[in-house]
Formats: structure tokens, C-alpha cells, sequence
């Protein structure tokens, strides 16, 4: 069940007929990604799909995605998109995922012809210019969505219009807000101009007497908090946490004083294509059934690391974002230890600040028989990484949700994580004495508490016997979409009521 505040929300009363839902995301799998924003997107709606929900998908179309690669067909020709005092040209195009959800792109040469998806001076108009886009498309299209669903800052001008340019369209007048917050701390800050581009000046800013610098600027996130019908975030932990000041990223007065419609809902992973026995980059493919066919995708890691190839020395793996908030602050002043000390190997993929790019490199080069450092991505590798540790690192500072400790579950290695968001929503601390766990959990930000939890989990390993039994309490977790997909649904059911009330 949904939580909120650290209390249980009653269960809403399942819709009586299949909703329509809008989904609003920056990015989506397999079309654009950089994080796990496009993971959620791209996963959720199929799973929503078959609870028999009418649901559809949009976001821009960057000049990376292929027509042909993706199939990408015209839904619209050119229609305009309100912009500032004027208007600027859009095209609709439409694809589908698994052939059964659509997935609506808008298209424009102007906004979205680029090399990248982030990282641009006019961010903010091009977003604008996306969901506003969005709008007037389904209005073109006729199709009327009960729930309009939105997706980080990208996306939170859209319940801000739906209150105040939009009120008074007969079209969208039975359309409620879902708010998704996927981490509190990019929120999209502009300046007054942003406004004027949004058709929304004459409104001025949002104004919060505990929030001094939000009537200095456009705070796309906490836009979206303030006149959503449902904020949700995507761990309950991480739904209580953003109450404090400690993680709410100074908005955590305007989130308290909206609790009341603030939910917490976890991610899940796509199984089918998080699954061992079928994964295709794996050197051997194994299951709860074959557990021991494991050990070659161990062996190849290693080979593939330059490590030494050992059945017995436990392999630690990380794959992550090289930044403080992924606890690499933790990390660096134990890892020698970890080697020397522990006799672990440790296997890196990941890229960041240039500051930890030239610790690991230099550790690789003190260590090269224990030390694996890839400062890149690469989704193979991390597939193997994923199948081929023995423990998996997440000591992050804050977690919203995280995927990589599920999908380490899936592939049989134990993560060792910090008790924060969906990471104390998902692992649970190993107890020798009752023998229950799914991992090794530790609370206080400081390196020797992360230590302490290696040094728990290596002391365990040497029991190979108990290790195989936390190893198959791991995979037997369920982070199937299903269950967050009906959350979901209630969420929407909420939103409703909530927008009725309005």
C-alpha cells in the first residue's frame, strides 16, 4: 500500500472504466536516455497498459531518434504551439511501445534537432515548448485524457497551466495532475522570462513564506508540487524523507504544507529484460534452477577487469554516477583497505568529476590485479558486472528510488547499501541469527560505517553455504511493474477525487 508521511493512505476504490492517461517524460526507453527517469517511462505505461488502461506516451523527438529506426509515422502535420507572444511551428509523430502503447513525439527543428537532450541555454523554452505542444496536440487529436501525468521538472509547468491558462478549456476540464518527482534535486530554476515564454506572467511567481528565493525565481519543480492534484515520489522512504530539511532541498515547507496529497510508490524493473537466464550479453545464462552455471560470468568478469581469475576472492561491484550523492565520498578513503585488508576485488563502471575519474585510475594502477576501472558507460558491461560480483555497492547519500540494487537482486549480487529512500525500501539487513535479509544495510554517512557493512558481508561470503541462501532470498524478490502499476492507479483514482473537490 501507498504511504505518505510515514502513515498508510486508505486504498482508493479501482476505476469502474478504463482511463485514458497522458505521460509526460524528457526521456523514454529504448528512444532517450540518461537515467532512470527513462526507465520508469518507458516501462511503466506497458505495465499500466495491461491492467486495460488507455494509455499514452510523449515526449520530443531528438534528432538522435531515427524515424526509421523506431518507425516513426506523421500523426499531425504542422500545427502551432503557443510561445511567448507568438507562435512557433510543431509536427506530431507517433510510434508505439511493445506495439501496444502509442508514444506521441513532438518534432521540431528548432527545439530538438540537437546532438544532446540536456544541457542547452534555452532548456527551459524547449520544454515549454514540448508539453505545451502536447496540449494543443491531443486537443488536435481528439482524444481526452482523464489523467495527465508528468514526469520531473521538465514537465511541472503542465499542472501550473491546467490551474490557470487551461482552467477554463471544456477539454481538459476533467483532466487531473500526477506529479511524479523522481529527484528533488534538479528542479529546473529560471528566471522571470520563462513566464512570459509560458503564457503564465500575469500570475507572477509562486510566493511561500518559509521559501525566501521562491518569489525570485521560476522553480519549475516547485511549480509543479504547488498546483498538481498528486505529487508522488518514487520510494516511500524517499516520500517521508523530502518532508525534512535534510533532503528537501529547501522545498520541503511547500511539500509539508501539500503532505496531504504527497505519496511514495516504488520503481520496478522490467523482468523480461532484467532476467539471467535469458540476458544476452552474459557468458553463461543461469536461474535459481542452475545457480551454479553463475560462476562462468564471474570468471569472465574478472578476465574482462584484469583481474586475477579466482572462484574464492569475493568481486564488489559498483556501477554509478562518480559524484558525492552516490556515497563516492565514502567510498575512496576505505577501498585500499578494502583491497589489502579484505582481499576483495572491486570492479568500477561509471563516469563523473574529474577528481574521483583520476583517484580510480590511479588505483587501477596501484592494483591492477584487484582494482577493474571502466570510466564509461556501457550497458553491456554493466549486465555483466550486475551477474558477475559477488556484492554490489550503493552507499548513497540520498536514493530516490535507485534500480541498480533490484537489478543486482535479479542477478544474485548481494547489495550493501545505505539505509535512505527506495534502498531501505528494497533491502533488507542480513540477521545471522534469524538468517532472514536480502543485503547489508548500513544508516550513518561516514566511511567506517560503510566499511563495517563490507566487513559484515565478506565475514558472510566465507560461508558459502549461507551465501548461496542469501543469494536466492535476492532473486526471489518481486520488483515486477505490476504492483507499482496498480499504486498507480490508485494514485490516479486519488488524483481524480482530488480534482473534483477543486
Amino acid at each position: 500500500m501507498a504511504q505518505q508521511s510515514g502513515r498508510e493512505i486508505p486504498e482508493m476504490e479501482e476505476p469502474t472504466s478504463p482511463l485514458k492517461i497522458l505521460l509526460l517524460s524528457a526521456e523514454v526507453v529504448p528512444f532517450a536516455k540518461t537515467g532512470g527517469l527513462a526507465d520508469v517511462a518507458g516501462s511503466l505505461p506497458k505495465a499500466i497498459h495491461t491492467l486495460g488502461h488507455d494509455i499514452r506516451v510523449a515526449m520530443p523527438r531528438y534528432g538522435r531518434i531515427r524515424p526509421e529506426q523506431f518507425n516513426l509515422t506523421r500523426a499531425l502535420d504542422t500545427f502551432p504551439v503557443p510561445m511567448d507572444n507568438r507562435t512557433e511551428p510543431a509536427e506530431l509523430m507517433q510510434t508505439t511501445l511493445d506495439d501496444n502503447v502509442p508514444v506521441y513525439m513532438i518534432d521540431s527543428v528548432r527545439y530538438f534537432d540537437r546532438d544532446g537532450i540536456y544541457m542547452y541555454p534555452d532548456d527551459a523554452e524547449r520544454f515549454i515548448f514540448f508539453c505545451r505542444g502536447v496540449l494543443e496536440a491531443v486537443k488536435r487529436l481528439g482524444w481526452q485524457p482523464d489523467i495527465i501525468h508528468c514526469h520531473d521538472w521538465h514537465t511541472a509547468l503542465v499542472p501550473n497551466w491546467l490551474k490557470t491558462i487551461y482552467a477554463r478549456d471544456p477539454f481538459f476540464a476533467g483532466a487531473a495532475s500526477v506529479y511524479t518527482i523522481h529527484n528533488l534535486a534538479y528542479q529546473g530554476v529560471f528566471g522571470y522570462r520563462v513566464l512570459e515564454i509560458a503564457g503564465i506572467d500575469e500570475y507572477g511567481f509562486v510566493v511561500h513564506p518559509d521559501i525566501v528565493d521562491l518569489n525570485e525565481v521560476v522553480d519549475f519543480m516547485g511549480r509543479g508540487i504547488y498546483f498538481a492534484d498528486v505529487i508522488n515520489a518514487v520510494s516511500e522512504t524517499y516520500a517521508r524523507e523530502i518532508l525534512t530539511p535534510e533532503f528537501g532541498e529547501k522545498l520541503d515547507p511547500m511539500l509539508r504544507d501539500r503532505s496531504d496529497r504527497l505519496f511514495g510508490v516504488l520503481n520496478g524493473i522490467d523482468l523480461g529484460e532484467f532476467d539471467p537466464a535469458t540476458d544476452s550479453y552474459l557468458e553463461a545464462n543461469y536461474s535459481l534452477e542452475s545457480l551454479d552455471r553463475r560462476l562462468g560470468n564471474k570468471l569472465s568478469l574478472q578476465r574482462e577487469a584484469g583481474l586475477r581469475q579466482d572462484p574464492s576472492v569475493p568481486v564488489v561491484g559498483i556501477i554509478a554516477r562518480l559524484t558525492d550523492q552516490k556515497g563516492l565520498d565514502l567510498i575512496t578513503p576505505i577501498i585500499e583497505a578494502l583491497l589489502q585488508h579484505l582481499g576483495a576485488q572491486f570492479v568500477l563502471l561509471g563516469t563523473g568529476e574529474q577528481r574521483y575519474h583520476d583517484f580510480f585510475a590511479g588505483l587501477a594502477d596501484r592494483f591492477p590485479d584487484q582494482a577493474g576501472i571502466f570510466l564509461t558507460f556501457n550497458a553491456s558491461l554493466a549486465r555483466r558486472i550486475y551477474a558477475g560480483s559477488d556484492l554490489f555497492l550503493m552507499p548513497s547519500r540520498f536514493e530516490p528510488c535507485g534500480l541498480g540494487q533490484m537489478i543486482a537482486m535479479r542477478y544474485g549480487s548481494v547489495p550493501v547499501v545505505r539505509a535512505v529512500g527506495g534502498l531501505a525500501d528494497t533491502v533488507r539487513d542480513y540477521d545471522p541469527a534469524t538468517g532472514e535479509g536480502t543485503g547489508f544495510v548500513f544508516e550513518a554517512y561516514d566511511p567506517m560505517a560503510l566499511y563495517t557493512a563490507l566487513v559484515r558481508a565478506l565475514e558472510t561470503y566465507r560461508h558459502q553455504d549461507v551465501w548461496r541462501e542469501l543469494q536466492v532470498r535476492c532473486m526471489r524478490q518481486d520488483f515486477s511493474w505490476e504492483t507499482s502499476a496498480r499504486k498507480y492507479v490508485e494514485l490516479y483514482a486519488r488524483a481524480r477525487a482530488f480534482h473534483a473537490q477543486n
